[in-house]
């Protein structure tokens, strides 16, 4: 077994180890308007019900549409949409529509308001489901109500953000499977 000759490490960079989950695009409508936001920082909560929980900065335009609306889209964008995440990440939803800027097709949800992004490989509509957090940390747990997902590529390529404008691309898949216990896959 292999071991690893350490150092100390400043905090503030741990995210770049603990960050690799997928880069997700979140849509949400609030009085007549739309925006969609880039994030990185979410996770999932439980199974039964779907919950997924994710930081969103007050600071952001989406924070308080999203706040008032208790409800967004999780999209999963691909590889291809690389630039469009950062493109997305790089400007504001209070003086640009990013739908039009980025050429991303709005489609109705089935079971909320915000829009879901058909250039996405998937869609999650969310209803939040716990929101004792996020005035003192910025955190929303959502149950996930509808999942809308491609038919094809069975596992899509996607993007995870490794801070100082880095990414990696999720890679080939290592299976265990049958060392798993029935009840813990």
């Amino acid at each position: 077994m292999k071991s690893f000759r350490k150092r100390d490490f400043p905090l503030s960079e741990i995210r770049h180890f603990l960050e690799p989950g997928p880069i997700v695009l979140v849509s949400s409508a609030w009085k007549g308007e739309s925006n969609i936001m880039t994030m990185g920082w979410h996770m999932m909560m439980g199974f039964t019900p779907a919950l997924f929980a994710c930081y969103i900065w007050e600071g952001n335009h989406s924070f308080t549409m999203i706040r008032k609306s208790k409800q967004c889209v999780i999209n999963l964008p691909t590889t291809d949409l690389v630039d469009t995440v950062v493109g997305i990440g790089n400007c504001s939803g209070a003086d640009t529509d990013k739908f039009a800027q980025f050429e991303l097709t709005a489609v109705r949800g089935d079971k909320v308001d915000a829009p879901l992004i058909r250039e996405c490989y998937a869609n999650f509509e969310c209803r939040l489901a716990d929101g004792s957090q996020i005035s003192r940390h910025g955190l929303f747990i959502w149950e996930v109500v509808k999942a809308h997902v491609a038919t094809s590529p069975k596992l899509p390529e996607t993007v995870h953000y490794r801070g100082n404008g880095q990414f990696m691309v999720s890679g080939r898949q290592l299976s265990r499977r049958s060392q798993f216990k029935p009840e813990n896959l």
